[in-house]
């Protein structure tokens, strides 16, 4: 059984990681939209700006936006002229640093769903009288929603296990910026800790688990309904 202090880290890892797949999920559609449907100059640097979270270390991603969000940084010293709100040693910059990078598996799930998706049935719908955005909603995005909702829950899976950016940029928080993977490592360093590394080590792994069956399931439940939208 968890302890009350673990079941702490557990809902802040959720929350942590909810936030940023709800957060990134707009941004990731747009960037696998113009990814695979694009035809403009600077889409290779694009592609390969959107995966650098994949090959930095992450490690450097930290410290990238700890120089941004930094209350003398460009982006922190904005937000807190205009909000009032700090991300530093915040959860909500726990959520950031799992937003990017779990963005790179998003986009590219969504992506191959997305050339995947028949363009004949797209025309066939437009010579019907459709218009682009009807063409969409009807027939582009139930096509394509077990990518995006494959993408979604292996970025959840992603963020759940996120450590060097988060540590780098928002430290290592009890309650705040401490999620499973921060715990562990604190764990790590106490001397007779091995059953609470156990404990949360496990958590994590039935986690991510779960979130891969349900990924699977949710994809095959979806996409038996794409071969309807006509």
């Amino acid at each position: 059984m968890l302890s009350a202090q673990e079941w702490g880290v557990v809902a802040l890892s959720a929350k942590v990681s909810g936030v940023a797949i709800l957060g990134v999920l707009p941004l990731a559609f747009a960037l696998a939209w113009a990814l695979a449907r694009g035809r403009f100059r600077g889409r290779v640097l694009l592609d390969a700006l959107v995966h650098l979270p994949l090959v930095l270390p992450p490690v450097v991603i930290g410290w990238m936006l700890l120089v941004a969000f930094a209350p003398a940084g460009p982006m922190g010293a904005w937000l807190w002229r205009l909000f009032g709100v700090t991300l530093l040693f915040r959860w909500t910059g726990a959520a950031l640093a799992a937003a990017i990078m779990a963005l790179p598996l998003m986009v590219r799930a969504i992506r191959l769903s997305l050339e995947a998706v028949d363009p004949r049935l797209e025309q066939a719908a437009r010579a019907l009288g459709a218009g682009p955005w009807a063409t969409f909603w009807r027939v582009t995005l139930p096509l394509c929603a077990p990518g995006i909702v494959a993408g979604a829950v292996l970025g959840f899976a992603r963020s759940l296990g996120e450590f060097g950016a988060t540590i780098t940029f928002v430290s290592n928080i009890p309650g705040e910026t401490q999620t499973l993977p921060l715990a562990i490592y604190a764990a790590l360093q106490v001397p007779g800790s091995d059953a609470t590394v156990w404990r949360l080590a496990g958590v994590a792994v039935l986690l991510s688990v779960l979130a891969l069956v349900a990924s699977e399931l949710l994809a095959r439940r979806q996409g038996g309904k794409g071969a309807h939208v006509l």
